[in-house]
């Protein structure tokens, strides 16, 4: 792997070609005709940043034109679903691909944000969560960028009519969607959370989800610890759904196009409540009688548990 860093001049790239063994070990290949080639052939001014992949095979000729292809060695990120901006903006900096700071800056930058077309005081939400392949050193509004791009290549026009016929906003749509990415990991219990959270709206109950009193903890705090404690339901910042009614101020997490698609398409039950049975599943209850057994079955064997009544995910700890 050959890096060539922005702004690089061509003598500096043929010197540190021949230092590292890529240029055939013969008079007529050495640096100098590298930079005389580069010059007559315009090279010198189109050679681009980045990695390659070279070899000592090559010529010359071969290597100028492959640095003035643009053909960049990328490197594989994933960005699984569930994660919020900070944590896609660590996973980009541990792959080298750019600096964390930078891309949550930018996750904040309102004209950046208002030029991508969205209406959001934040990007979270919009990152998609998808592998990608980007080169080393991109910079973070050229990745957000893509990000944003997959995030909208995924919408189909079924999608975007089911959002007109919700009356809710878009950024309304991915906050709920964002819930119920945190709330479970089982496909075909999306539409079922998605509905829970949205008839406590329509009865105008508080969501009293514990992943968005985390995402307060983490914006407030700058991280979570991992237990969520009793104080903390009660802490009142404004992504605290057990103190507050109504959605949080924006999305939680980057949900995937599924839990998109279940908040436009809700499964249609009457429930209220769930809780978890501790395997990844949940249990899903109508009434708060039903949801107290459900909760003293799975929940109450020694461990301390929120009132039923004031939960609609007694999965906390």
């Amino acid at each position: 792997m050959f890096a060539i860093t922005p702004g690089e001049s061509v003598s500096s790239v043929a010197r540190r070609l021949e230092a590292e063994g890529l240029l055939p070990d013969r008079p007529l290949f050495g640096p100098r005709v590298v930079v005389l080639l580069a010059r007559l052939s315009g090279a010198d001014r189109q050679i681009k940043a980045g990695e390659y992949e070279l070899s000592p095979t090559l010529t010359p000729a071969q290597i100028l034109a492959r640095l003035r292809s643009g053909a960049i060695r990328t490197v594989p990120v994933t960005l699984v679903e569930g994660l919020r901006a900070d944590e896609v903006a660590e996973r980009l900096e541990a792959a080298g691909i750019t600096p964390a700071a930078a891309l949550l800056e930018r996750t904040h930058d309102a004209a950046f944000i208002k030029s991508l077309g969205i209406e959001a005081e934040t990007l979270e939400g919009y990152l998609y969560p998808e592998t990608y392949r980007f080169r080393r050193d991109t910079p973070a509004g050229e990745v957000l960028q893509m990000l944003v791009k997959e995030f909208r290549a995924r919408w189909t026009s079924d999608d975007h009519r089911r959002l007109e016929a919700s009356d809710r906003t878009l950024h309304e749509v991915l906050t709920i969607a964002s819930i119920v990415e945190k709330e479970t990991a089982v496909p075909e219990e999306r539409p079922l959370v998605a509905a829970v959270f949205l008839n406590r709206l329509k009865r105008r109950m508080r969501l009293q989800s514990d992943p968005t009193v985390i995402y307060g903890i983490v914006r407030t705090r700058g991280r979570f610890d991992g237990n969520l404690r009793k104080r903390d339901l009660r802490e009142n910042t404004p992504y605290n759904t057990y103190t507050r009614g109504g959605l949080p101020p924006g999305p939680i997490a980057n949900p995937t196009i599924d839990s998109i698609r279940a908040v436009l398409s809700p499964a249609d039950v009457p429930y209220l409540y769930f809780v978890s049975r501790n395997d990844g599943t949940h249990v899903f209850s109508r009434s708060l009688e039903e949801h107290t057994r459900a909760v003293n079955r799975y929940q109450r064997r020694g461990r301390r548990r929120a009132a039923p009544s004031q939960t609609a995910d007694d999965d906390s700890s």
